[in-house]
């Protein structure tokens, strides 16, 4: 049964986040104590967020955003995974572009109160699709602000390093509206199919005209 309780994944991680930030008062690393604190409350933010706009949220959606903060705030931030491999941002491009276009399908779909005859597949997957794409391209646009206002080297190698990033959000894009697709056609693509399902279980009331199978 799907549920809007965090996973036992999603403990495991705040845990680690709680022992790290101690570990550094103690050892007076207060930098690694704001990282952690800081992905800490960010780790809690979607199930606020969640209870303020009366939408549930399954295991899977809570232990992957969960995942995420800790890969990209913590790891990424307190650990310099982004320098230590270089293979890093490509994955949580790929990974976060995927989600929001999970996301984004939903979204559309919840527009049709989960009506899946009236809802046309394709064009849902591609409006799923260009949500994830904008998304992607907002964050584009936030690090060359950073860069150019404060200094900063978020963009790396500059038009390359936005290009490619922008390449890996399309291909998390694509996966993600192709398994909103598949689940408009009755289909499941592994993981992310059950996932969508687990959302719309959860949501019924937003979902008001979905039928079984």
């Amino acid at each position: 049964m799907p549920t809007d309780r965090p996973a036992i994944v999603a403990k495991v991680l705040q845990g680690a986040l709680v022992v790290s930030a101690l570990a550094g008062a103690f050892v007076g690393l207060w930098s690694l104590v704001f990282v952690a604190l800081a992905a800490l409350a960010l780790t809690y933010l979607p199930h606020y967020v969640a209870h303020l706009t009366g939408v549930r949220l399954p295991r899977s959606f809570l232990s992957a955003i969960v995942f995420f903060i800790f890969a990209t705030v913590f790891l990424g931030e307190a650990f310099d995974f982004y320098e230590r491999y270089w293979w890093w941002d490509i994955a949580l491009h790929f990974g976060s572009a995927v989600s929001f276009g999970m996301f984004g399908f939903l979204f559309i779909f919840m527009l049709f109160e989960g009506d899946r005859y009236a809802a046309p597949p394709l064009a849902i997957a591609f409006l799923s699709f260009c949500v994830a794409m904008s998304v992607g391209a907002i964050w584009e646009i936030f690090e060359f602000a950073m860069d150019q206002i404060f200094g900063l080297n978020m963009q790396k190698s500059g038009l390359i390093d936005t290009m490619y990033d922008l390449i890996v959000d399309m291909a998390g894009a694509t996966l993600g509206a192709t398994a909103g697709f598949l689940y408009l056609k009755g289909q499941q693509m592994g993981g992310l199919g059950g996932a969508l399902e687990d959302f719309v279980r959860l949501n019924k009331r937003l979902f008001a005209k979905i039928r079984d199978r």
